[in-house]
């Protein structure tokens, strides 16, 4: 990996670390936003999901004009569009007395640019490196960038917050403009492919994934079951674990902000270090995945029956070591199993099911937890089993486990 492409690799990094700052900071201020707008717990967990489920519908489409007219075009015009929501929920809740409304539409105009910006990562990265190890090398640290701005993402959102409460939402629009000029100035776009060169019509786009599917469809199925069991999980126990902190505990800001580090944190370092060890070994991938699986459900089964929040913690980031160490390897199967002119729908759809996980968790979590935590838990932990059984029969490698994957899962 030369010194260009780490240049490059390092500007596309910046892209899931700020949108995993602009989605993430507001968990630990879940609680004071509810309190400052008056609403409901539920309520102000749609600030989390509204930015999720636009973003769900629109992924695919960002896929296919990124495939047909490149990433960097589709990238740039994402984080402008991410920074104009982020701005607008920001000023309404500075200047309105009743801004709830206004803020959700902000979140919502955010999620349209979020559709645009992250989701194109995984197929630039495939683009960018020729060598299959630089790929996945490449996608453990954008994955590990991810999950580093959910450990930063507490901290700085709780350390804003203090200032002023709807500080975050205002951030938003710097972190946008810092990672674009960054994409704009360092990274230069791939030589166009055949598919960019001699573009499909819509109806054939969605012609190929028919073929993409009907070709490779049980392990990609597994793939974006896992993917959103994960999201659905951490998003899903963060929030949970935030009011907690703040409501049954009382700590707040910065001290609060560093507890619901420390899952993340986990998460993190499972990520980094499962995508150095990885390499191109697709068995070792289905097993990790499949170890992963299984400490998440039973650090999740073990959650139910905890008395000591900081006993709780500890669990979670059991938890959070168990997805860190999957989620590079579904990246890594998602991105190499697929030719490269069709990387970006798929990974797109794949961005998409792990954007559900996001918008279900918040919400699921608060409907639960009224009847009981010890149910939350164990409910998600009855899906994190489900993960499991699918990773363990629906990823299948033959024989040769080297990838690239193509046509090498049964």
């Amino acid at each position: 990996m030369g010194k260009s492409n780490k240049k490059e690799l390092l500007s596309i990094a910046s892209i899931p670390l700020i949108m995993t700052l602009g989605n993430s900071m507001l968990i630990p201020v879940l609680p004071a936003i509810r309190s400052k707008l008056g609403v409901t717990s539920l309520q102000v967990s749609l600030l989390i999901t509204v930015y999720s489920a636009i973003a769900i519908l629109l992924i695919p489409i960002a896929g296919y004009l990124s495939d047909r007219f490149g990433r960097k075009i589709v990238i740039i015009p994402s984080l402008i569009i991410t920074g104009i929501g982020g701005l607008l929920s920001g000023l309404a809740a500075w200047w309105m007395d009743q801004p709830y409304i206004i803020m959700l539409i902000g979140r919502f105009i955010q999620g349209i640019g979020a559709a645009g910006a992250f989701p194109i990562v995984i197929p630039l990265v495939g683009d960018i490196f020729k060598k299959e190890s630089d790929v996945s090398s490449g996608l453990g640290l954008v994955e590990t960038a991810n999950t580093f701005g959910k450990v930063l993402s507490p901290i700085l959102g709780s350390a804003l917050a203090m200032a002023i409460w709807f500080l975050p939402f205002l951030f938003i629009p710097l972190l946008c403009l810092i990672s674009m000029l960054l994409v704009l100035f360092l990274v230069k776009p791939p030589a166009k492919s055949t598919e960019q060169a001699n573009p499909v019509s819509f109806a054939g786009y969605l012609s190929n994934i028919k073929t993409i599917f009907k070709n490779n469809g049980r392990w990609l199925y597994a793939i974006f079951a896992i993917g959103c069991v994960c999201m659905l999980v951490i998003f899903g126990v963060l929030t949970y674990l935030s009011d907690l902190l703040e409501d049954k505990v009382h700590v707040v800001g910065v001290i609060k902000g560093c507890l619901l580090a420390i899952p993340l944190a986990a998460l993190c370092l499972a990520s980094f270090a499962t995508g150095k060890l990885i390499g191109r070994n697709q068995r070792l991938m289905k097993w990790i995945i499949f170890a992963g699986l299984i400490l998440l459900t039973g650090s999740l089964l073990v959650c139910g029956w905890a008395t000591s929040t900081y006993v709780l913690i500890t669990l979670i980031s059991l938890a959070g070591i168990g997805i860190g160490a999957a989620l590079p390897c579904l990246d890594v199967m998602i991105t190499e199993g697929i030719e490269k002119e069709q990387r970006g729908t798929i990974t797109s759809i794949y961005s998409s099911m792990r954007f559900i996980g996001v918008a279900i968790g918040p919400p699921l979590a608060s409907i639960l937890v009224k009847s009981s935590p010890s149910l939350m838990f164990f409910i998600i932990a009855g899906l994190s089993v489900v993960a499991s059984a699918i990773a363990l029969f629906a990823i299948r490698p033959k024989k040769d486990e080297k990838l690239p994957l193509k046509g090498a899962l049964a």
